[in-house]
């Protein structure tokens, strides 16, 4: 909904509640079509369908910078990925890349217009129960409010964490009036942990139906939130509850998937490490069913799904792939892999029907879960060619996103063939998985002091890398991967900070953290200067005299929104 407004009075909720004009005259009196009453949606089927509506728009309903993958606004602005393909193709993400963007910049209310939407669409759920008829059971009005809270509360974390301080509208505001407008003039935090409070004292711990959250999802979200806070101690006490006793909606314990990439394959879906995650599902008849946000982000050119693929954009960084780096093991957490023989070899510059021979050194198998590069396979495609794939290897480099891509044993089953690009998947997208759960309870761990309880949780991240190397038809290792755990005790809380901060780096990298990362840390200035320092070097063209500063920690309020109500309603976050 990329002309959507936010005028605190006239959002619509799910487009599901219509507004019929009348005349005096009775004979100009036509009965509006295609609405639902009230009354209906106070059923509860009618209140169900209400809360499917809000479950809908977490994926951001074909708004490539509006889901929570945050391929732009995590991925990206972290330095782990490149815009990529051509500087002339999707021109808005430019200046966000480069922290150039302003106020006014095209997709800056992306990700403001559909947390909003999601927003009025949970609230319309919260407003019906209200006026429940006689069908609806308390037991009833607690499930779907407990639901409609945690949606609220996740839409809300995602413009806290862009924009900070927003318009907070619950269900009490009349905005159908027109007559509300909202200040942001509140700290939001404590909004979103009242919703997930609700939530966790009113949730199942599982579902019947998967995709549904339940109350580990809301445990684990607000143990989340409460890393944002820093209030340690509480995100602890719910990541042990989750890690000791959370269960899927399957009934499986929650843990980690044996191999690191039968994550990110369709038929696995919903599987244990899989803490919430929205549905998707091809050749429905609609793409807006399926993965709708990476259909641009695959190889270009011959790539996966043949000539004339779409579109190359989301491409690794230079300074991503390097960090994959390992010595005896270990990563280099002195932050040499950008140096020397360190740097892994590429093909930057080479034709495809050159020679070429890949970087021999010693890497991290996930490197090439997450990367596709020169002379590796590429899921089970083929080896990935180099250059034939990069739509313009000046602008962003020579690799290839890989994962929610899909396989070629995938096409026409986990792939949506029937809209202009075949990049629509039916693979999931985990907003919350158990890795991200584990390498969090670490961070909280060090904190609070427990600096062995945080190896701990990075090594068993670490020993499942161990065991997913990726190997050629006949078996073999596709590259030299050498990765141990952690032996010697961590003494010092710097130093445990240190690798688990990388550890997050290598497990969750190109699925949009990093950037928020970074900014809880407080460490975006000086990891975005090592990132510029080298890939604006590598890239000049499109990277080169980019530069980040304190000023971008957030996004700007989007300045239609601060014109339609005025900058004494909405004021401008600083430096805009």
């Amino acid at each position: 909904m990329n002309n959507f407004k936010l005028k605190i009075g006239v959002l619509l909720a799910s487009g599901m509640m219509l507004v019929a004009v009348s005349c005096s005259e009775e004979f100009l009196e036509v009965p509006p079509v295609g609405q639902l009453a009230e009354a209906q949606l106070s059923t509860l089927a009618g209140l169900d369908a209400s809360l499917i509506a809000a479950y809908s728009q977490v994926n951001g309903r074909g708004n490539r910078l509006g889901s929570p993958s945050n391929w732009v606004w995590g991925s990206i602005r972290g330095g782990e990925a490149n815009k990529g393909t051509d500087p002339g193709d999707f021109t808005t993400i430019n200046p966000i890349q480069r922290f150039e963007n302003n106020a006014a910049g095209g997709d800056i209310g992306a990700k403001y217009a559909v947390a909003y939407e999601g927003i009025a669409r949970a609230n319309n759920v919260m407003r019906l129960l209200t006026k429940a008829g006689p069908s609806v059971l308390p037991v009833d009005q607690a499930r779907l409010s407990a639901q409609a809270r945690f949606l609220r509360a996740h839409y809300y974390f995602e413009l806290t964490r862009d924009y900070d301080k927003v318009p907070y509208v619950d269900e009490t505001v009349d905005y159908g009036s027109g007559l509300e407008k909202v200040k942001n003039d509140k700290p939001m935090w404590p909004f979103i942990i009242a919703d997930l409070e609700y939530a966790i004292s009113k949730l199942p711990a599982t579902q019947p139906q998967v995709g549904r959250v339940n109350v580990w999802a809301a445990k684990t979200y607000l143990a989340k939130v409460y890393m944002y806070t820093k209030e340690y101690g509480k995100a602890k006490a719910l990541f042990d509850d989750v890690i000791a006793n959370g269960v899927t909606s399957n009934g499986l314990k929650y843990g980690l998937v044996p191999y690191y990439d039968d994550m990110f394959r369709g038929k696995n879906d919903n599987h244990q490490e899989s803490i919430w995650a929205y549905q998707s599902a091809a050749n429905t008849g609609s793409v807006n069913n399926a993965n709708p946000e990476f259909d641009l982000n695959f190889p270009y050119n011959t790539g996966p799904a043949g000539p004339g693929n779409c579109c190359g954009f989301f491409q690794p960084s230079f300074t991503f792939v390097n960090a994959f780096r390992t010595k005896d093991g270990l990563p280099l957490l002195d932050k040499t892999y950008n140096t020397g023989a360190n740097q892994v070899k590429n093909d930057q510059d080479v034709a495809s029907g050159a020679a070429f021979t890949p970087d021999a050194g010693e890497l991290d198998p996930r490197l090439d879960h997450t990367v596709g590069r020169r002379g590796i396979p590429y899921l089970d495609w083929m080896d990935h060619p180099g250059q034939a794939w990069i739509r313009n290897q000046p602008n962003a480099g020579p690799y290839s996103p890989k994962k929610y891509v899909y396989a070629k044993s995938e096409a026409g089953t986990f792939q949506d063939n029937s809209s202009w690009t075949p990049g629509y998947t039916g693979i999931n997208f985990m907003i919350i998985r158990f890795a991200d759960v584990l390498l969090l309870a670490a961070e909280a761990e060090i904190e609070v002091g427990s600096l062995e309880k945080a190896r701990e949780y990075v090594n068993r991240i670490r020993t499942r890398a161990i065991n997913s190397e990726i190997k050629r038809s006949n078996g073999t290792p596709a590259a030299n991967y050498k990765i141990s755990t952690y032996t010697a005790a961590w003494t010092s809380k710097d130093a445990a900070r240190l690798a688990t901060r990388h550890e997050r780096l290598l497990e969750l990298g190109m699925e949009g953290h990093r950037f928020y990362d970074l900014q809880r840390w407080g460490t975006a200035q000086a990891e975005l200067d090592f990132y510029f320092a080298y890939d604006g070097v590598k890239l000049a063209s499109a990277l080169g005299g980019s530069k980040y500063s304190d000023k971008f920690k957030f996004v700007p309020i989007p300045q239609d929104q601060i014109d339609l109500v005025g900058k004494d309603i909405l004021v401008q976050n600083p430096g805009f």
